[in-house]
């Protein structure tokens, strides 16, 4: 055993549990011989938990016959706590019965001991039993500091894979005239009614950050086409759709559920409920869930946002609007869903405003 264990043994607290003073003063004298110097002892039963408590606490050595609360009870005490690593219990005990220890051993006690005991046995078994508590303990000292590692580390990785998600998002908002705050608004959107269809802490996690790279795939469109002012002719429009599938290969080949749920919806946000969008020309549930989410929250405050080359819907207009493309460009039920939580995107879109660009209401 190292010098640091050896201390540790030593300095290890020790409870002796007796109603019976003079055996306790008897085991007090015998563990310090033994060179134990942290010892407590405890004569009234009920008083145990209180001291049990207020240390951690590395060998319990307990009598079983007591008046009141009897050392079974206070083992059967100590078992109600469900503590990741009770101290070992000896029994100390003029019972001789074999069912009488084998209730100890049951309940939980880790060894027994006869009275009258011979004080170089006792030592030997406190030693041991010390010796393997507090192996178990290092271990799971070790465990603890292993999973703390592993849990900042997981925490910086995923730091990493976030900051790199918002630097792409940003990469595709100074390609086209979309703002931080557009992001924002729509990817708390998508997350909002993800959220209240049921999906699960998770899942609206990934959706929060996977929305706002719908539509990354705008870096490989040419200038002439993502900022002309005024209408795409067919050529261009064409052109421009291109954008979904762009976005698709950018985000393909990944095992990180982030970047699949980016992909999944940079590829199916244009889709509509009638099959008329594109690329694909999905239709009904055949669009990906999270497709038909994002498309709801780009839209909504796509309209209604100010740009250098429109003016912002007034949201009732929107409204009336997206109330008509029920079942035509949008799923139905999750219209349905964002006029429910109309009052909460418009929150969204008041706390996330366009710091120069205002949308006009």
């Amino acid at each position: 055993m190292s010098r640091v264990d050896q201390l540790y043994r030593k300095t290890a607290r020790i409870l002796v549990v007796d109603d019976e003073r003079l055996s306790l003063i008897l085991m007090e004298r015998l563990l310090k011989a033994a060179g134990y110097s942290n010892i407590v002892l405890v004569q009234d039963p009920y008083a145990f938990m209180k001291v049990y408590e207020e240390a951690p606490t590395d060998l319990i050595l307990l009598d079983i016959d007591m008046p009141g609360l009897s050392g079974f009870d206070l083992i059967e005490q100590l078992a109600a706590r469900h503590d990741p690593l009770t101290p070992p219990i000896l029994v100390l005990t003029a019972q001789h019965s074999r069912d009488y220890r084998m209730r100890a051993l049951e309940l939980g006690a880790s060894d027994f001991i006869a009275k009258p005991f011979d004080q170089a046995e006792v030592a030997v078994r406190v030693r041991n039993m010390l010796d393997v508590y507090i192996a178990h303990r290092l271990a799971q000292d070790q465990k603890a500091v292993l999973e703390h590692l592993v849990h900042e580390r997981t925490h910086q990785i995923r730091a990493t894979q976030l900051e790199i998600v918002r630097r792409l998002s940003r990469a595709a908002e100074y390609r086209d005239n979309e703002t931080g705050e557009h992001i924002l608004r729509m990817s708390h959107n998508s997350t909002l009614i993800a959220h209240h269809i049921g999906w699960d802490e998770e899942r609206c996690e990934l959706m929060l950050h996977a929305s706002p790279m719908h539509d990354i795939g705008k870096i490989g469109i040419p200038d002439h086409i993502l900022l002309k002012p005024g209408k795409l002719d067919p050529k261009e429009w064409a052109i421009m759709q291109t954008h979904a599938t762009i976005g698709a290969d950018i985000l393909a080949g990944s095992d990180l559920e982030l970047l699949q749920l980016a992909r999944e919806i940079a590829l199916s946000h244009h889709e509509k409920w009638d099959g008329s969008g594109y690329p694909r020309g999905l239709a009904g549930e055949a669009i990906p869930e999270s497709g038909r989410i994002v498309a709801l929250a780009d839209v909504f405050d796509a309209l209604t946002s100010a740009r250098v080359y429109k003016v912002a819907w007034k949201v009732e207009d929107a409204l009336d609007w997206m109330r008509a493309q029920s079942g035509k460009h949008f799923d139905p039920q999750l219209l349905a869903v964002f006029f429910e939580l109309l009052p909460e995107i418009l929150e969204i879109r008041e706390r996330f405003k366009d710091p120069e660009l205002t949308a006009s209401a």
